[in-house]
């Protein structure tokens, strides 16, 4: 009894309090000392390179991750016709509360009219407003949908193409399923491959639990780089922006999905909030939905959500819940709409929205997503070519704190839907041996206590 409390009492903090020393500490460097050098040479450009690299390995390891799991969950778990309808009506759900939140701030408070007859101004004042590369035009629904089957088995892999990927396990899963389906009839062991499968996956969870542990080190180090390189002076021009933005993000991730989650799915806000705190700060400090899969993961299996459902969410579902960018998209629209005097009709503003759901649909969980996709929804909203070429990097000045709260929702939405998809089943929750999120191999118990 001894032994076990003193051990708890050596225990190291919790991820999400790593994070959060690490941003002040990495802030607090960026602004004292910007981009000036410092010990021996060292700058806080180079710092944020080195966290970089970190984020690159955890998202290039993500990729597999969920081809894996995919493949090992089809092979060993139920999938029903009705848990995958009943994913999309809960996604569905989800991002039209999330499009009715931002499109009351922005017809209630209309926070855009504030630059409006400023924006030329703006532009002058902020470091580094000039026109940036052209960006791609829009292509036809048909053009959009073929653009996401792989043109080869590794080209999904290569590109980061997450739907892709997605599209590549579902059709190779099912196969595996049949296989061993037979197998099993036959009263014949496991296949080869299976047992391949489910080593693959299992490897891929402790490799990408160990890396987790770097993630404190990657967030001071890209703070400090950011910080530094941007300051904090530019928060007195854009402050308007960025409070709308944040409000909305906030509103729908901290109301809303709590309350869902407390008397639909039955988690309290204390196990939804408390338990997936890590995956939130990762997602915050990754600025990267699809490189926090796995911490995602492993919150989840600490709420007892099945891994068929945590896996169906996160994995499968994951391009369906990004609740944070759509919301983002279509705010950022409306508000530069109002700040150039557009006066824009309720159908023109639905147009907008329908704009970013396919662009949150369709965009990869990986840093900056949002922001690559921007220059369309705008387009959809009107607005000329010229303008949009500005007004981007004006945006871009603030918009790695609004990306890192996108992917902070994104996660969150991930996380909801899990839950429930884990409420609608008809027996109890309960994650198999053979299929449950490798925990022990992240060794949360030592690492991350809850």
């Amino acid at each position: 009894m001894t032994t076990t409390k003193s051990t708890t009492n050596c225990l190291p903090m919790p991820l999400y309090t790593q994070v959060l020393i690490a941003v002040i500490c990495g802030g607090l460097l960026g602004v004292i000392f910007g981009q000036e050098p410092y010990l021996g040479g060292i700058t806080n450009a180079q710092l944020g390179k080195l966290g970089m690299f970190v984020v690159q390995l955890l998202k290039t390891l993500a990729i597999p991750l969920i081809f894996f799991a995919i493949l090992d969950a089809l092979i060993r778990t139920s999938l029903p016709l009705s848990q995958g309808t009943r994913l999309l009506v809960i996604c569905l759900v989800n991002v039209t509360v999330a499009m009715t939140i931002g499109l009351v701030i922005m017809n209630t408070w209309q926070p855009g009219l504030s630059w409006q007859g400023h924006v030329d101004q703006l532009l002058q004042l902020v470091p580094g407003s000039k026109s940036p590369a052209k960006v791609a035009t829009s292509q036809t629904p048909i053009e959009d949908l073929a653009a996401y089957i792989p043109r080869t088995i590794l080209a999904p892999f290569s590109t980061n193409n997450i739907i892709g990927v997605v599209l590549l396990a579902l059709v190779i899963g099912a196969l595996l399923r049949r296989l061993h389906t037979n197998a099993a009839q036959r009263g014949e062991d496991d296949l080869a491959i299976v047992r391949v499968v489910e080593w693959i996956y299992e490897w891929l969870v402790r490799i990408l639990g160990w890396i987790i542990h770097l993630v404190p080190l990657a967030v001071f180090g890209v703070v400090a780089q950011v910080v530094g390189k941007s300051g904090v002076g530019v928060f007195s021009i854009l402050w308007i922006f960025l409070v709308a933005m944040l409000a909305g993000l906030t509103i729908h991730a901290l109301i809303y999905y709590p309350l869902v989650a407390w008397f639909v799915g039955k988690k309290s806000p204390k196990v939804y909030l408390g338990e997936g705190a890590d995956a939130i700060m990762t997602a915050m400090s990754c600025n990267s939905s699809l490189a926090t899969v796995p911490v995602t993961l492993h919150c989840l299996n600490r709420m007892n959500v099945s891994a068929q459902s945590s896996r169906l969410a996160a994995c499968v579902g994951t391009n369906l819940n990004n609740d944070g960018i759509t919301l983002y998209e279509a705010m950022a629209a409306l508000f530069l709409a109002q700040a150039l005097g557009y006066d824009l009709p309720m159908l023109s503003q639905f147009l907008i929205v329908a704009a970013s759901i396919i662009a949150g649909a369709g965009v990869a969980g990986i840093p900056e997503a949002g922001m690559i996709v921007l220059p369309l929804v705008l387009s959809a909203a009107g607005l000329p070519d010229h303008v949009i070429a500005a007004a981007i990097p004006l945006i871009m000045t603030v918009d790695w704190i609004i990306a890192r709260a996108r992917s902070g929702v994104n996660v969150m939405s991930d996380m909801l839907v899990a839950i429930l998809l884990d409420a609608g089943r008809n027996s109890p929750a309960a994650v198999p041996a053979t299929v449950r999120y490798q925990a022990e191999a992240a060794q949360p118990s030592e690492s991350q206590p809850s």
